[in-house]
């Protein structure tokens, strides 16, 4: 071997190790990148007549696409089941449970205590004012849960707005990734840092709606929902969608109130197992939007029907004829059963009793469409009250059951409906967490080791200094042969 060729293949393998140890130290550097696939240099050795010597192949991006494909269907499935729960949470809080003060079985158990003290002492303003308060906090505890349902509802319509505005963005983004991972690709350019940032990209779009990859020539790929709509291949589709500004309960998809979601123009229905984009957060917003919210509203409007119609049955109070307003009414008017839905959020106290609206709090004893005070120690009225607050009643609506029961009773059990589908969330979501986190952590081990990188960094380091030293000793060999 010539001097000539033995210095070619030292500095070979100085170039050579110099980018393998740029390669070893950008793989450290982005240990915890999102993204970020570990990088390895491949080499081959240079055989041309008798010169040797080492070349650098490519840069390759080592991924587990199959895992990688797992963990996001697993993101898709943490968010819908996260977004469901968290929903269903909410709830739960806004109906509390007997035992948490200001909870609508709470403001129930008090306004049929003040009715009972009442009776006791019909003559005494002040019970009989108490019992106008615990009324107007039962029909405001109504209202109020009523109001954060549907306020539930107005955040998941501006939630689906921003994930359609950001899986038009993404998907736009992938697009322009594949074209410019193509075109460097053709240079013989590395693209790993094109493919990393491409990989968040589509992570991003997979917690919205589950979807695949699909491989096609050169570096480009393809985006599938795991329910069979193509998003993206060489051009994007466009989501569209119509956001209201304010929801009320009568508002559904089924009816036309509010808008459901389209690709490319074409209607797909957002939720359930026929759609191509379930799974995802934006399936579990529709939910909460079109299922979840509406179906609490049914039943919280159930309850109200039925506190409302124990009070306005025909002879409980002789004062009234049969087409007044009882004690609580639709918006100051008798209610309608026609007329059910958000009827918790209308009921109001009558204003004949109601001191706030200028009545009077001795109607409670006397009657509601009494012209005059009567006997203030008659309390027939106010017991007739409470035994229609306890009285056993079969919810003419709604799907708490079938049984007959008081409201207090009925009351608690839409907090327990509303407890169980919280804890099902709950443990559908645990259950997500632990298959995601799992899944992330063997895509992690397949990833940077930081010590399997500083042991390659050794061995780099090693090698580099064995090729320098032979350029050093080829250059006192050739100044020898100079010298002579």
């Amino acid at each position: 071997m010539s001097l000539s060729t033995a210095l070619s293949n030292a500095l070979t393998g100085l170039t050579a190790n110099s980018r393998a140890a740029g390669v070893v130290s950008s793989n450290l550097a982005n240990l915890s990148t999102p993204g970020y696939g570990r990088r390895d240099i491949e080499l081959s050795p240079i055989a041309r007549g008798g010169a040797g010597g080492v070349r650098v192949i490519a840069i390759t991006r080592n991924v587990d696409q199959g895992l990688l494909s797992d963990r996001r269907l697993a993101d898709s499935a943490l968010s819908y089941a996260d977004t469901r729960a968290r929903f269903l949470g909410q709830v739960q809080q806004a109906v509390g449970t007997p035992d948490v003060p200001g909870s609508l079985s709470s403001r129930i158990a008090a306004f049929e205590s003040s009715l009972t003290t009442a009776a006791s002492r019909p003559e005494a303003p002040e019970r009989l004012q108490a019992v106008a308060t615990r009324a107007a906090e039962l029909v405001q505890g109504f209202e109020t849960i009523s109001d954060d349902i549907q306020g539930r509802r107005q955040s998941a319509e501006e939630d689906i707005a921003f994930a359609v505005k950001t899986l038009n963005t993404a998907l736009k983004q992938a697009q322009g990734l594949n074209a410019e991972i193509t075109d460097a690709r053709r240079r013989g350019f590395d693209v790993s840092s094109l493919e990393d940032h491409r990989q968040v990209v589509i992570d991003r779009i997979a917690e919205i709606v589950p979807v695949r990859e699909l491989p096609r020539g050169n570096g480009e790929i393809a985006l599938v929902t795991t329910g069979g709509a193509l998003l993206l291949d060489r051009v994007p589709v466009e989501f569209e969608f119509t956001r209201a500004n304010m929801i009320v309960p009568d508002m559904t998809l089924a009816n036309g109130g509010l808008s459901g979601i389209q690709i490319n123009g074409l209607d797909v229905a957002p939720a359930g197992a026929g759609s191509p984009l379930n799974g995802g957060r934006l399936a579990a917003l529709f939910e909460v939007r079109d299922t979840l919210a509406t179906d609490a509203q049914t039943q919280l409007d159930a309850l109200a029907r039925d506190m409302v119609e124990r009070f306005q049955q025909p002879g409980l109070d002789p004062s009234l004829s049969a087409t007044d307003a009882g004690l609580f009414t639709d918006g100051g008017t008798r209610f309608d059963p026609v007329d059910e839905v958000g009827l918790a959020g209308r009921l109001t106290l009558n204003a004949l009793v109601d001191p706030a609206a200028g009545g009077e709090v001795w109607r409670l004893r006397d009657g509601l469409g009494a012209v005059a005070q009567g006997p203030t120690g008659n309390s027939d009225l106010l017991l007739a009250f409470s035994d229609a607050l306890s009285g056993d009643r079969v919810l003419a609506s709604g799907g708490l059951g079938t049984g007959a029961g008081s409201v207090a009773e009925h009351a608690g059990g839409l907090a327990s409906y509303v407890g169980q589908l919280r804890l099902t969330g709950d443990q559908a979501t645990s259950f997500a967490v632990t298959r995601q986190t799992e899944l992330q952590n063997m895509l992690l081990q397949g990833g940077v080791d930081s010590d399997a990188e500083a042991q390659r960094l050794l061995i780099i380091e090693q090698a580099f200094t064995a090729n320098a030293r032979m350029i050093q000793t080829l250059d006192d060999m050739m100044q020898t042969l100079l010298r002579l």
